[in-house]
């Protein structure tokens, strides 16, 4: 990315803004501005990808930049879940009963998703399994669901894809690590 070459900003910085920004997002979802707080996400977003490609135009990859960088996207994951929690609790945003499920349950079980698709991932990697890049619910995904959910007014129904998508990718993976660590007897 050629943009990338001419920011005057580590990295780790760019990865903390994108952190700080998604902070406001969660607070604009919780007074119900909800087209807003997808416009928002865009913009941590973007955050998001100029952090990577700013250290590897500037050669400035470390591990600790690529710990910092998903230990601040879980941080921004459950931020935004929870200010949209908050919104559908206070009545900021308009509920939308589906299948009977609470709202913010809906959320509750994205975020747990969520977590567990990068959990999973993780753990099975650590664990020396391979090729753990299985499934349909990675961040970015997530993500564009809930602008998508955000713009178009279905937002709870985007959250509840992102249950389902997140669940099923967890699965995958624990059947891929499966796989890739069963050892021969």
């Amino acid at each position: 990315m050629p943009l990338a070459k001419g920011i005057p900003v580590s990295p780790n910085t760019l990865t903390v803004i994108g952190l700080a920004v998604s902070i406001v997002t969660a607070m604009i979802f919780a007074r119900g501005y909800v087209v807003l707080g997808g416009v928002f996400i865009l913009v941590s977003g973007i955050f998001d990808v100029l952090d990577g490609a700013v250290a590897r135009a500037s050669n400035r990859m470390t591990a600790f930049g690529a710990v910092l960088d998903s230990v601040c996207d879980r941080y921004a994951d459950a931020i935004i879940f929870v200010g949209i929690i908050y919104g559908l609790v206070n009545g900021s945003i308009v509920p939308y009963p589906l299948l009977l499920v609470p709202d913010w349950l809906w959320c509750s079980l994205a975020l747990i998703g969520s977590y567990l698709v990068s959990y999973t991932r993780a753990r099975s990697e650590a664990a020396g399994a391979k090729s753990m890049d299985v499934g349909l619910a990675e961040r970015p995904e997530r993500m564009i669901l809930l602008v998508l959910g955000a713009f178009t007014g279905y937002l709870v129904p985007a959250i509840a894809l992102i249950v389902i998508l997140t669940h099923i990718t967890s699965l995958q993976r624990l059947i891929q690590a499966e796989r890739s660590l069963r050892t021969e007897p």
